[in-house]
């Protein structure tokens, strides 16, 4: 199911065996677009700690379920409670990112050749071929940070971002929701990550192998509106792209 990433901003989360929080934000990694933690504020229930964030990866999220505002998952507060520990004024570091997957004894999302390793979406069990896993470069980007970055198509800047369409299936960043009023009397697009050309973190700028003027021209995306697979049809079809669906089939 996709999910509009900052509708989930402060739903519950909920361990096996009570509520551990609030939802905050995701962090992201800038080769796959995929996310690879949700950070929760866990309030005051680590008595030792209050305030603490915690990152949850997506291999332990079991329901997101949008009628009870609830992110669920299969860990304890146990577990959560006595996971690596994480400053965070500092980026997410590979070091804690593996000391993080050591202590749940999942295999790392970074070896393999594929957005989860060896799989295409979450997979907590190891591959019999880890012995020959490749690894890949990344940096992880949180989605509140990314928000803003402004859009470049051609030589027109176009808008800029607003927000993300999640994927919790795969947990891909299927779409930036793109603000154009900047640029004329606006609306809203969606952007396939498939379709950028490259990013400047340093300008805080995204350019994305489409013309202005088939943004100008493509399908509007109204807020907090269902996204359909007719819809994402209609819309691949108009940027003559084809759908992500059909690799993953």
């Amino acid at each position: 199911m996709l999910h509009q990433a900052k509708t989930l901003i402060y739903y519950k989360m909920d361990a096996s065996d009570g509520e551990i929080g609030k939802f905050e934000e995701f962090y992201f990694d800038d080769k796959y677009w995929a996310i690879r933690y949700l950070v929760v504020d866990t309030g005051n229930w680590i008595t030792d700690k209050p305030d603490r964030r915690v990152l949850i990866s997506p291999y332990a999220v079991t329901a997101i379920t949008e009628k009870k505002k609830l992110i669920v998952t299969d860990l304890s507060k146990k577990q959560i409670k006595d996971s690596p520990s994480w400053n965070t004024q500092q980026p997410v570091s590979r070091q804690l990112e593996q000391s993080y997957y050591e202590y749940y004894g999942w295999p790392t999302y970074w070896n393999g050749p594929n957005m989860w390793g060896y799989y295409s979406y979450p997979v907590r069990e190891m591959h019999k071929d880890a012995h020959i896993e490749k690894l890949w470069e990344y940096n992880l980007r949180a989605t509140a940070a990314v928000s803003g970055c402004k859009i470049q198509a051609g030589k027109d800047e176009i808008g800029h971002v607003v927000d993300f369409i999640i994927d919790d299936k795969t947990w891909a960043i299927r779409y930036m929701i793109v603000d154009t009023q900047n640029w004329w009397p606006g609306k809203h697009v969606l952007v396939s990550p498939q379709w950028i050309g490259r990013v400047s973190w340093d300008e805080s700028k995204v350019f994305v192998n489409l013309s202005a003027d088939s943004i100008k021209k493509g399908p509007e995306y109204k807020k907090d509106s269902l996204i359909t697979r007719d819809f994402e049809t209609r819309l691949h079809a108009h940027y003559n792209r084809q759908g992500y669906w059909s690799n993953e089939a």
